[in-house]
Protein backbone atom coordinates (compact mmCIF):
# COMPACT_ATOMS: atom_id res chain seq x y z
CA UNK A 1 0.00 0.00 0.00
CA UNK A 2 1.37 3.63 -0.71
CA UNK A 3 0.31 6.42 1.23
CA UNK A 4 2.17 9.30 0.33
CA UNK A 5 2.32 11.74 3.24
CA UNK A 6 2.35 14.79 1.34
CA UNK A 7 -1.07 14.29 0.68
CA UNK A 8 -1.76 14.94 4.32
CA UNK A 9 -0.17 18.28 4.82
CA UNK A 10 -1.10 21.57 5.02
CA UNK A 11 0.02 25.13 5.65
CA UNK A 12 0.46 25.66 9.61
CA UNK A 13 1.33 29.46 9.79
CA UNK A 14 3.34 29.80 13.31
CA UNK A 15 1.19 32.52 14.45
CA UNK A 16 -1.75 29.72 14.22
CA UNK A 17 0.17 27.81 17.37
CA UNK A 18 -1.16 28.66 20.32
CA UNK A 19 1.96 28.62 22.80
CA UNK A 20 0.11 29.07 25.46
CA UNK A 21 -3.50 28.06 26.89
CA UNK A 22 -6.37 30.55 27.51
CA UNK A 23 -6.67 31.38 31.03
CA UNK A 24 -10.46 29.59 31.22
CA UNK A 25 -10.14 25.90 30.09
CA UNK A 26 -13.59 25.71 28.35
CA UNK A 27 -13.64 28.75 26.47
CA UNK A 28 -11.69 27.93 24.00
CA UNK A 29 -13.49 28.05 20.39
CA UNK A 30 -15.11 24.24 19.00
CA UNK A 31 -15.16 23.20 15.73
CA UNK A 32 -18.03 20.64 15.17
CA UNK A 33 -18.50 18.83 12.00
CA UNK A 34 -21.31 16.86 12.10
CA UNK A 35 -22.62 14.95 8.56
CA UNK A 36 -20.87 16.97 6.90
CA UNK A 37 -21.74 20.52 7.98
CA UNK A 38 -19.34 22.24 10.23
CA UNK A 39 -20.64 24.91 13.05
CA UNK A 40 -18.64 26.80 15.09
CA UNK A 41 -19.26 26.93 18.95
CA UNK A 42 -17.26 27.55 22.33
CA UNK A 43 -16.29 24.41 24.67
CA UNK A 44 -18.82 25.56 27.02
CA UNK A 45 -21.96 24.33 24.37
CA UNK A 46 -19.66 20.90 23.58
CA UNK A 47 -22.90 19.12 25.42
CA UNK A 48 -25.21 20.56 22.86
CA UNK A 49 -23.69 18.79 20.00
CA UNK A 50 -23.16 15.68 21.55
CA UNK A 51 -25.50 12.63 20.30
CA UNK A 52 -28.38 11.97 22.67
CA UNK A 53 -26.81 8.43 23.43
CA UNK A 54 -23.44 9.34 23.47
CA UNK A 55 -20.52 7.39 25.95
CA UNK A 56 -17.65 9.48 26.57
CA UNK A 57 -13.57 7.96 27.30
CA UNK A 58 -11.53 10.13 28.42
CA UNK A 59 -7.77 8.84 29.10
CA UNK A 60 -6.95 9.53 32.64
CA UNK A 61 -2.95 9.59 32.84
CA UNK A 62 -1.23 12.24 34.36
CA UNK A 63 2.07 13.81 33.05
CA UNK A 64 5.07 13.74 34.48
CA UNK A 65 7.98 15.84 35.12
CA UNK A 66 9.81 14.10 32.93
CA UNK A 67 12.56 16.77 31.64
CA UNK A 68 15.37 16.25 34.20
CA UNK A 69 18.30 18.58 33.47
CA UNK A 70 21.81 18.13 35.18
CA UNK A 71 24.58 20.23 35.45
CA UNK A 72 28.06 18.60 35.10
CA UNK A 73 30.90 20.88 37.12
CA UNK A 74 32.29 22.05 34.03
CA UNK A 75 29.03 23.96 33.85
CA UNK A 76 27.85 21.65 30.81
CA UNK A 77 24.10 20.84 30.92
CA UNK A 78 22.51 17.31 30.41
CA UNK A 79 19.29 16.90 29.53
CA UNK A 80 17.76 13.58 30.23
CA UNK A 81 13.90 13.07 28.90
CA UNK A 82 12.47 9.87 30.51
CA UNK A 83 10.80 7.74 27.63
CA UNK A 84 9.81 4.42 29.10
CA UNK A 85 10.86 2.14 32.66
CA UNK A 86 12.74 -0.98 32.23
CA UNK A 87 13.94 -1.87 35.45
CA UNK A 88 13.11 -2.46 38.04
CA UNK A 89 9.71 -2.46 36.01
CA UNK A 90 8.50 -2.19 32.00
CA UNK A 91 5.24 -0.76 33.85
CA UNK A 92 4.55 2.63 34.47
CA UNK A 93 2.45 2.04 37.15
CA UNK A 94 5.51 -0.60 39.21
CA UNK A 95 8.34 2.09 38.23
CA UNK A 96 6.87 5.30 39.72
CA UNK A 97 6.91 3.32 42.98
CA UNK A 98 10.04 1.82 42.95
CA UNK A 99 11.83 3.10 45.99
CA UNK A 100 16.26 4.21 45.65
CA UNK A 101 16.75 3.00 42.05
CA UNK A 102 15.03 2.87 38.36
CA UNK A 103 16.05 2.53 34.82
CA UNK A 104 14.45 4.26 32.28
CA UNK A 105 15.24 4.54 28.34
CA UNK A 106 15.58 7.96 27.52
CA UNK A 107 16.84 10.55 25.12
CA UNK A 108 20.11 12.82 25.77
CA UNK A 109 20.93 16.42 25.06
CA UNK A 110 24.37 17.33 24.89
CA UNK A 111 25.58 13.01 24.97
CA UNK A 112 28.75 13.94 23.92
CA UNK A 113 29.50 15.93 27.20
CA UNK A 114 28.58 12.69 29.34
CA UNK A 115 31.48 10.52 29.23
CA UNK A 116 31.13 6.68 30.22
CA UNK A 117 31.38 6.04 34.03
CA UNK A 118 30.52 9.47 34.92
CA UNK A 119 27.88 9.53 37.57
CA UNK A 120 25.81 13.07 37.12
CA UNK A 121 24.17 14.24 40.32
CA UNK A 122 21.74 16.72 41.62
CA UNK A 123 20.34 17.73 44.85
CA UNK A 124 16.83 17.52 45.48
CA UNK A 125 15.52 18.99 49.02
CA UNK A 126 17.52 16.98 51.88
CA UNK A 127 18.70 14.03 49.26
CA UNK A 128 20.83 13.78 45.71
CA UNK A 129 19.46 12.09 43.00
CA UNK A 130 22.58 10.32 40.49
CA UNK A 131 21.93 9.28 36.97
CA UNK A 132 24.22 6.75 35.35
CA UNK A 133 24.23 6.15 31.77
CA UNK A 134 24.08 1.69 31.42
CA UNK A 135 24.11 2.35 27.60
CA UNK A 136 24.66 4.73 24.88
CA UNK A 137 23.73 3.04 22.89
CA UNK A 138 20.00 2.04 24.09
CA UNK A 139 19.92 5.52 25.96
CA UNK A 140 19.46 3.68 29.26
CA UNK A 141 20.04 5.81 32.19
CA UNK A 142 19.66 4.65 36.00
CA UNK A 143 18.68 6.91 38.54
CA UNK A 144 19.50 6.04 42.36
CA UNK A 145 18.47 8.41 45.25
CA UNK A 146 19.26 8.42 48.88
CA UNK A 147 15.94 9.38 50.09
CA UNK A 148 12.74 6.61 50.81
CA UNK A 149 10.71 8.23 48.23
CA UNK A 150 9.03 6.54 45.18
CA UNK A 151 10.65 7.72 41.89
CA UNK A 152 7.35 9.55 41.48
CA UNK A 153 7.79 11.98 44.05
CA UNK A 154 11.83 12.22 43.09
CA UNK A 155 10.91 13.35 39.65
CA UNK A 156 8.05 15.66 40.89
CA UNK A 157 11.05 17.62 42.88
CA UNK A 158 13.45 17.63 40.16
CA UNK A 159 11.62 17.21 36.50
CA UNK A 160 10.16 20.03 34.38
CA UNK A 161 7.10 19.77 32.60
CA UNK A 162 7.75 18.10 29.20
CA UNK A 163 5.93 20.65 26.60
CA UNK A 164 5.71 19.83 23.05
CA UNK A 165 8.93 20.55 20.95
CA UNK A 166 6.83 23.00 18.82
CA UNK A 167 6.42 25.17 21.49
CA UNK A 168 9.84 26.30 21.71
CA UNK A 169 9.84 27.50 24.78
CA UNK A 170 10.81 26.52 28.39
CA UNK A 171 8.13 25.42 30.46
CA UNK A 172 7.29 27.61 33.34
CA UNK A 173 5.53 27.31 36.19
CA UNK A 174 1.77 27.58 35.24
CA UNK A 175 2.79 24.88 32.61
CA UNK A 176 2.92 22.22 35.25
CA UNK A 177 -0.93 22.40 36.58
CA UNK A 178 -2.47 23.62 32.93
CA UNK A 179 -0.66 20.93 30.82
CA UNK A 180 -2.51 18.40 32.35
CA UNK A 181 -5.91 17.40 32.78
CA UNK A 182 -8.35 17.70 35.48
CA UNK A 183 -9.05 13.90 35.56
CA UNK A 184 -5.32 13.33 35.32
CA UNK A 185 -4.63 10.18 37.38
CA UNK A 186 -2.09 7.60 37.02
CA UNK A 187 1.35 8.61 36.41
CA UNK A 188 3.27 7.86 33.11
CA UNK A 189 2.47 10.12 30.54
CA UNK A 190 5.27 12.26 29.13
CA UNK A 191 2.68 14.16 26.84
CA UNK A 192 -0.92 15.49 27.75
CA UNK A 193 -3.66 13.65 26.47
CA UNK A 194 -4.35 17.62 24.98
CA UNK A 195 -8.24 17.03 24.07
CA UNK A 196 -8.97 16.63 27.74
CA UNK A 197 -7.30 20.03 28.53
CA UNK A 198 -10.60 21.77 27.51
CA UNK A 199 -12.81 20.21 30.18
CA UNK A 200 -13.61 21.95 33.47
CA UNK A 201 -16.24 20.67 36.27
CA UNK A 202 -18.55 23.11 34.67
CA UNK A 203 -18.62 20.74 31.48
CA UNK A 204 -18.80 17.71 33.61
CA UNK A 205 -22.38 19.21 35.10
CA UNK A 206 -23.53 19.86 31.79
CA UNK A 207 -22.76 16.12 31.08
CA UNK A 208 -24.49 14.84 34.14
CA UNK A 209 -27.86 17.28 34.11
CA UNK A 210 -28.28 15.83 30.61
CA UNK A 211 -27.62 12.53 31.97
CA UNK A 212 -24.38 11.85 29.31
CA UNK A 213 -22.67 8.74 30.47
CA UNK A 214 -18.67 9.04 30.62
CA UNK A 215 -15.73 6.52 32.21
CA UNK A 216 -12.08 6.46 32.12
CA UNK A 217 -9.04 4.40 30.56
CA UNK A 218 -5.21 4.97 30.47
CA UNK A 219 -2.99 5.20 27.49
CA UNK A 220 0.36 6.78 28.88
CA UNK A 221 1.43 8.96 26.14
CA UNK A 222 5.02 9.06 24.83
CA UNK A 223 7.32 11.15 22.88
CA UNK A 224 6.75 9.49 19.94
CA UNK A 225 3.35 11.10 19.18
CA UNK A 226 5.14 13.80 18.49
CA UNK A 227 7.30 12.12 15.86
CA UNK A 228 7.12 13.12 12.43
CA UNK A 229 6.79 11.07 9.87
CA UNK A 230 9.79 10.94 7.18
CA UNK A 231 9.44 9.12 5.04
CA UNK A 232 7.26 9.56 1.70
CA UNK A 233 5.10 6.43 2.14
CA UNK A 234 3.37 6.86 5.43
CA UNK A 235 2.64 3.32 5.69
CA UNK A 236 6.84 2.70 6.28
CA UNK A 237 7.03 5.26 9.16
CA UNK A 238 7.32 3.13 12.37
CA UNK A 239 4.83 3.54 14.97
CA UNK A 240 5.68 4.13 18.83
CA UNK A 241 4.43 1.78 21.25
CA UNK A 242 2.41 3.40 24.40
CA UNK A 243 1.13 1.38 27.69
CA UNK A 244 -2.65 1.19 28.07
CA UNK A 245 -4.52 0.17 30.77
CA UNK A 246 -8.29 -0.68 30.64
CA UNK A 247 -10.77 -2.24 33.46
CA UNK A 248 -13.80 -4.38 34.07
CA UNK A 249 -15.54 -1.42 33.76
CA UNK A 250 -14.55 0.16 30.80
CA UNK A 251 -15.58 -3.27 28.73
CA UNK A 252 -18.96 -3.39 30.85
CA UNK A 253 -19.74 -0.15 29.53
CA UNK A 254 -18.12 -0.87 26.04
CA UNK A 255 -20.66 -3.85 25.79
CA UNK A 256 -24.03 -1.98 26.58
CA UNK A 257 -26.12 -1.80 23.51
CA UNK A 258 -27.11 1.67 21.72
CA UNK A 259 -24.57 3.44 23.12
CA UNK A 260 -22.31 5.75 20.25
CA UNK A 261 -18.85 5.70 21.45
CA UNK A 262 -16.86 9.50 21.42
CA UNK A 263 -13.44 8.94 22.39
CA UNK A 264 -12.16 12.21 24.17
CA UNK A 265 -8.69 12.79 22.30
CA UNK A 266 -6.50 10.53 19.85
CA UNK A 267 -4.89 8.27 22.43
CA UNK A 268 -8.28 7.06 23.91
CA UNK A 269 -9.19 6.66 20.00
CA UNK A 270 -6.13 4.28 20.16
CA UNK A 271 -7.06 2.62 23.06
CA UNK A 272 -10.36 1.68 22.47
CA UNK A 273 -9.96 0.63 19.05
CA UNK A 274 -6.67 -1.66 20.11
CA UNK A 275 -9.06 -3.49 22.76
CA UNK A 276 -11.32 -4.13 19.78
CA UNK A 277 -8.00 -5.98 17.79
CA UNK A 278 -6.79 -7.51 21.55
CA UNK A 279 -10.29 -9.36 21.41
CA UNK A 280 -9.68 -10.49 17.66
CA UNK A 281 -6.68 -11.90 18.83
CA UNK A 282 -8.42 -13.75 21.68
CA UNK A 283 -10.60 -15.43 19.26
CA UNK A 284 -7.78 -16.98 17.51
CA UNK A 285 -5.78 -18.02 20.58
CA UNK A 286 -7.33 -17.38 23.80
CA UNK A 287 -3.51 -16.84 25.39
CA UNK A 288 -2.67 -14.20 23.13
CA UNK A 289 -0.64 -11.30 24.73
CA UNK A 290 -2.21 -7.94 25.00
CA UNK A 291 0.20 -6.18 22.68
CA UNK A 292 -1.06 -4.59 19.54
CA UNK A 293 1.17 -3.83 16.44
CA UNK A 294 1.32 -1.38 13.56
CA UNK A 295 -0.36 -3.48 11.25
CA UNK A 296 -2.29 -5.59 13.05
CA UNK A 297 -5.75 -4.07 11.95
CA UNK A 298 -4.56 -4.97 8.07
CA UNK A 299 -3.75 -8.47 8.80
CA UNK A 300 -7.47 -9.14 8.09
CA UNK A 301 -9.95 -8.80 5.50
CA UNK A 302 -12.57 -5.95 6.51
CA UNK A 303 -15.32 -8.31 5.70
CA UNK A 304 -13.92 -11.11 7.65
CA UNK A 305 -12.82 -9.34 11.10
CA UNK A 306 -16.31 -10.11 13.87
CA UNK A 307 -18.53 -7.68 15.31
CA UNK A 308 -16.77 -5.09 18.17
CA UNK A 309 -19.64 -6.96 20.59
CA UNK A 310 -18.07 -10.58 19.88
CA UNK A 311 -14.46 -8.81 19.78
CA UNK A 312 -15.04 -7.18 23.50
CA UNK A 313 -17.22 -10.55 25.09
CA UNK A 314 -13.41 -12.65 23.60
CA UNK A 315 -11.64 -9.92 26.36
CA UNK A 316 -14.12 -9.90 28.94
CA UNK A 317 -13.80 -13.67 28.86
CA UNK A 318 -10.23 -13.83 29.03
CA UNK A 319 -10.15 -11.39 32.34
CA UNK A 320 -12.83 -14.12 33.81
CA UNK A 321 -10.72 -17.22 33.02
CA UNK A 322 -7.62 -15.11 34.55
CA UNK A 323 -10.07 -13.61 37.35
CA UNK A 324 -8.49 -10.36 37.07
CA UNK A 325 -10.24 -6.73 37.12
CA UNK A 326 -7.59 -4.88 34.65
CA UNK A 327 -5.28 -5.49 32.20
CA UNK A 328 -2.79 -3.62 30.85
CA UNK A 329 -0.82 -4.02 27.63
CA UNK A 330 0.98 -2.08 25.12
CA UNK A 331 -0.10 -0.62 21.62
CA UNK A 332 1.55 0.24 18.79
CA UNK A 333 -1.89 0.62 16.49
CA UNK A 334 -1.34 2.73 13.30
CA UNK A 335 -4.61 4.13 11.92
CA UNK A 336 -4.41 5.83 8.47
CA UNK A 337 -6.67 5.98 5.82
CA UNK A 338 -8.07 2.69 4.79
CA UNK A 339 -9.01 2.30 8.39
CA UNK A 340 -12.16 0.57 9.45
CA UNK A 341 -13.27 1.99 13.06
CA UNK A 342 -15.03 -0.68 15.31
CA UNK A 343 -15.65 1.47 18.41
CA UNK A 344 -15.83 5.21 18.30
CA UNK A 345 -18.47 6.95 16.19
CA UNK A 346 -16.99 10.29 17.82
CA UNK A 347 -13.81 11.74 18.64
CA UNK A 348 -13.28 15.13 20.77
CA UNK A 349 -9.64 16.26 19.89
CA UNK A 350 -7.28 19.30 19.07
CA UNK A 351 -5.97 20.48 15.54
CA UNK A 352 -2.49 18.70 14.87
CA UNK A 353 0.66 18.82 12.69
CA UNK A 354 0.69 18.68 9.03
CA UNK A 355 2.07 15.43 7.88
CA UNK A 356 1.70 13.43 11.76
CA UNK A 357 0.71 10.32 12.56
CA UNK A 358 -2.45 12.23 14.07
CA UNK A 359 -3.19 14.16 11.43
CA UNK A 360 -3.50 10.63 9.56
CA UNK A 361 -5.87 9.01 12.11
CA UNK A 362 -8.03 12.25 11.63
CA UNK A 363 -7.92 11.73 7.98
CA UNK A 364 -8.91 7.75 8.46
CA UNK A 365 -11.99 9.47 10.74
CA UNK A 366 -13.54 11.94 8.38
CA UNK A 367 -11.90 10.95 4.74
CA UNK A 368 -11.17 13.85 2.54
CA UNK A 369 -13.29 16.80 4.38
CA UNK A 370 -10.37 16.74 6.95
CA UNK A 371 -8.85 19.10 4.19
CA UNK A 372 -12.36 21.19 4.30
CA UNK A 373 -12.10 21.66 7.95
CA UNK A 374 -8.57 22.01 8.72
CA UNK A 375 -9.08 25.15 6.19
CA UNK A 376 -12.17 26.09 7.90
CA UNK A 377 -10.49 26.42 11.21
CA UNK A 378 -7.73 28.42 9.66
CA UNK A 379 -9.81 31.13 7.73
CA UNK A 380 -12.16 31.03 11.34
CA UNK A 381 -8.65 31.99 13.43
CA UNK A 382 -8.73 28.86 15.52
CA UNK A 383 -5.91 27.85 17.61
CA UNK A 384 -3.73 25.14 16.53
CA UNK A 385 -1.66 22.15 18.45
CA UNK A 386 -1.67 20.93 22.18
CA UNK A 387 -2.62 24.42 23.89
CA UNK A 388 -5.15 24.97 20.83
CA UNK A 389 -8.71 25.47 20.60
CA UNK A 390 -11.18 21.78 19.63
CA UNK A 391 -12.83 19.65 17.20
CA UNK A 392 -15.56 17.41 17.56
CA UNK A 393 -15.67 15.21 14.77
CA UNK A 394 -19.31 13.09 13.90
CA UNK A 395 -18.49 11.76 10.65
Amino acid sequence: MYLPIHDYTYNLPAEKIALYPLEKRDESKLLVYQNGEIRHSTFLSLTDFLPKNAFLFFNDTKVIPARLHFKKQTGADIEIFLLSPVKPSPLVIEAMEARKSVTWKCTIGNMKRWTDGMVLEKTIHSGVLQATMTSREEGLVQFQWNTDQPFAEIINLSGETPLPPYLNRPAETDDRERYQTIYSHHEGAVAAPTAGLHFTDTIFQSLQKRNIEYDYLTLHVSAGTFQPVKVENATEHVMHREQVVVNRRNLENLMKPNRSIVAVGTTSMRTLESLYWFGVKLLHDPEAPFVINQQEAYKHAQHSVPAAEEALQAVASYMDNHQIEMLTGETSIYIMPGYSFKICKGLVTNFHQPGSTLMLLVAAFVGNEWRKIYQEALTQHYRFLSYGDSSLLLP
